[in-house]
């Protein structure tokens, strides 16, 4: 499993189509992807694992979100006052 999300984010162009998502406005799957992946990185630190796993959701959101939405949200997780549940 880690040789094929290795092999996907070699190839990685930009952001995939995603079902969930089908509208031209990516705003929902750029949220949802940067919880994913702050989600994904927690859960693995918890148990000791590799994150790399967790790179894929990174390389979606930095490529959806407007850089600063990305350092608001940094800031906002940061000072304790994020709105989102990681």
């Amino acid at each position: 499993m880690a040789e094929d999300i290795q092999n996907k984010l070699e190839k990685y162009r930009t952001a995939p189509f995603d079902a969930r998502f089908p509208n031209q406005n990516q705003t929902r799957n750029c949220w949802s992807n940067y919880l994913d992946y702050h989600r994904c990185q927690k859960a693995l630190d918890a148990k000791g694992v590799d994150t790399a796993p967790c790179e894929w959701y990174k390389r979606v959101y930095k490529s959806l979100c407007p850089m600063s939405w990305v350092q608001k949200w940094d800031d906002q997780k940061a000072e304790g006052t994020f709105p989102g549940k990681i």
